[in-house]
């Protein structure tokens, strides 16, 4: 997705000089080298990376955020909709005191403190490297497609190629076409099916903001990401005349979206539906309340915050409190 117009210090320059860190015009580069790029790799193995932005909502005292903080989110996800890599927040909070005894090696989302919720070419670089040293425990090398920008070092990569679109076609790129859009209209319904009265919790935290991200991450589904790569000119069997050089394209129609995946309202009014029986059901001993089943779910969660060994753990969680939602809707 596209940048936002603030970020931190600015890191290294992609050196101008140096093989795919080099510029064509965008003419040159859609008609001629993506092609050939995009032929020596599987759907599976072109990737696509960008940033876009959510907010926060206010925290309850003590938890360490503030009201409207911007997260920046690094978004990275292949062709074929196979893989998506774990979501990286960005935000204004040094230490959150609602992320102390957690176990953040083995979450499903990853955060760090930035400047002014933007990504800095140092976090970007970490990132890269961490990027690279997950294909290469996978054995595979593959390519990165990613918009030029003061914020995106060069890195020389062993498994990672990395490929800086022309700014001609940066607004053309897979994730502008539908891809953060998804996400968004995922977490928007999420939040509004927040349940204050039941869990007893007032507004959630950034910690519960980064659990609903990575859930909504789940949500997109491989279809409607493989069709915005097909849309961009990111695979193989796309014609180069994909990529826009003037204006981008708009986002794929909704009736696009809706056959080849499941996208999220753009208001997310649906969500609002959701637990709005909640509070009706009768609590009959032996059967537990609603606040008694959240309040099982948080404990359960924490649990796992603190003594997970692998975020595939969370998988199953996020499964059970999606069962939980459905039961309370009705």
């Amino acid at each position: 997705a596209r940048l936002g117009a603030r970020h931190g210090p600015a890191g290294k320059k992609p050196p101008a000089e140096k093989g795919d860190a080099e510029q064509p015009t965008a003419e040159h580069w859609a008609g001629a080298l993506l092609p050939g790029l995009l032929r020596s790799y599987a759907p599976a193995e072109i990737f696509s990376c960008g940033e876009t932005a959510v907010l926060l909502p206010a925290g309850g005292p003590g938890k360490g955020e503030s009201a409207g903080e911007r997260l920046t989110l690094l978004l990275c996800a292949n062709a074929s909709g196979s893989e998506k890599v774990p979501l990286r927040a960005v935000g204004d909070s040094p230490r959150p005191r609602c992320l102390r005894g957690v176990n953040l090696e083995q979450m499903p989302w990853s955060y760090r403190a930035g400047s002014l919720a933007g990504l800095t070419a140092p976090l970007f670089a970490e990132w890269l490297r961490e990027f690279n040293e997950a294909m290469r425990r996978q054995g595979k090398s593959v390519l990165l497609l990613l918009a030029k920008h003061e914020a995106h070092p060069y890195l020389q990569l062993s498994n990672v190629r990395m490929v800086f679109v022309p700014p001609a076609t940066a607004l053309a790129q897979p994730l502008d076409r539908g891809i953060a859009g998804d996400l968004k209209g995922h977490y928007r319904r999420r939040l509004l099916r927040w349940l204050p009265a039941e869990r007893g919790a007032g507004q959630p935290s950034l910690l519960d903001v980064l659990h609903m991200l990575a859930q909504a991450w789940g949500d997109v589904h491989p279809g409607l990401i493989a069709s915005c790569f097909r849309a961009a000119g990111f695979t193989p069997d796309a014609s180069a005349e994909a990529v826009s050089l003037t204006s981008a394209p708009g986002l794929l129609s909704r009736e696009q979206l809706e056959r080849d995946g499941d996208p999220a309202g753009a208001d997310g009014d649906e969500g609002m539906a959701e637990g709005e029986d909640a509070g009706e059901l009768a609590a009959v001993p032996p059967c537990p309340s609603e606040r008694e089943v959240w309040r099982s779910l948080a404990t359960l969660r924490r649990y796992l915050e603190c003594q997970a060994t692998s975020p595939d753990l969370f998988q199953a969680f996020y499964e059970l409190e999606d069962a939980v939602h459905m039961v309370s809707a009705g």
